[in-house]
């Protein structure tokens, strides 16, 4: 079988079962050990015996229901590779988007100053590796109340090169402990409401910790807690960002807007035109 039979195979498979045709192009090149750039100038190369039957497993384990990422045991984010397991949220595209308006807001905001940002649902450390390593004035900290998430975040911090502070536990509480003041909170907290949840693919329901994904009845419990604690951990001049489930702009907006009445608010679109991320600017 060559390269380009073997993705032929796997697309026209995963349409049939109802699962992204593009999952084949991440797994060959897991498999053949090479960039997407590599595959493409090998199409018409053999595959041989054991490639060809560690992709076809791949792929019908994907179609039964697991997720790549975790077969393979990674994810791309940012153009970093991190590690990703059953304990953590696969890193999403769209979190990208939320990165990069955090980075443009704190260049505008506060320019070259070191400040004090930390990332709340640490997750894989997508989100707070990511900043630490694209803006070396910020001392980040990032907190989990899952353990076994902080452990797969300092593995990719070390694998990485990224300074960041960990701690366990509950949103904002280690703030509250420690009396140290923010000049950035970033989070991508769960926001799916729980009826949303049992509509859920299977290959997110059955694989994706639950904790990072569901907030409660409407979707918005997260967002509530953190107007009830951010004032108390935020300098007079900070910026909040968040990222949001689609429709929820307006709701999160309000929130922040009577938690914060002096705050410029907005709620940014992402690049599919859905409503994707609410940043605040205190001044």
């Amino acid at each position: 079988m060559r390269v380009y039979e073997a993705l032929k195979w796997a697309s026209s498979f995963l349409q049939e079962n109802g699962r992204d045709e593009n999952a084949g192009e991440i797994v060959l090149c897991h498999v053949l050990k090479m960039n997407r750039t590599g595959l493409l100038m090998n199409m018409r190369e053999e595959i041989n015996e054991e490639q060809e039957a560690s992709f076809t497993e791949f792929i019908h384990k994907h179609v039964e229901g697991i997720p790549i990422q975790y077969m393979i045991g990674y994810e791309m984010f940012y153009g970093r590779s991190f590690f990703v397991n059953e304990e953590v949220l696969i890193p999403r595209p769209e979190t990208e988007e939320l990165i990069v308006g955090v980075l443009e807001r704190i260049e505008r905001h506060f320019g070259d100053k070191e400040l004090h940002v930390a990332d709340i649902g640490t997750g894989s450390g997508a989100i707070s590796i990511t900043l630490a390593l694209e803006n070396k004035n910020l001392h980040v900290y990032t907190v989990d109340i899952a353990q076994e998430s902080i452990e797969v975040a300092k593995e990719n911090a070390k694998a990485l090169g990224a300074e960041v502070t960990f701690y366990h536990g509950d949103l904002l509480s280690p703030f509250h402990k420690t009396g140290q003041k923010l000049d950035v909170v970033v989070s991508n907290p769960p926001y799916i409401p729980e009826e949303d949840w049992r509509g859920l693919s299977p290959v997110v329901k059955e694989h994706e910790p639950k904790r990072a994904l569901v907030g409660g009845e409407d979707g918005l419990d997260f967002y509530r807690r953190f107007m009830e604690e951010l004032p108390n951990v935020l300098q007079e001049k900070a910026i909040v960002a968040f990222e949001i489930g689609v429709g929820q702009g307006e709701d999160v907006k309000r929130l922040l807007q009577q938690a914060f009445t002096h705050a410029h608010v907005e709620v940014v679109f992402d690049i599919n035109g859905k409503d994707r991320m609410v940043f605040a600017e205190m001044e």
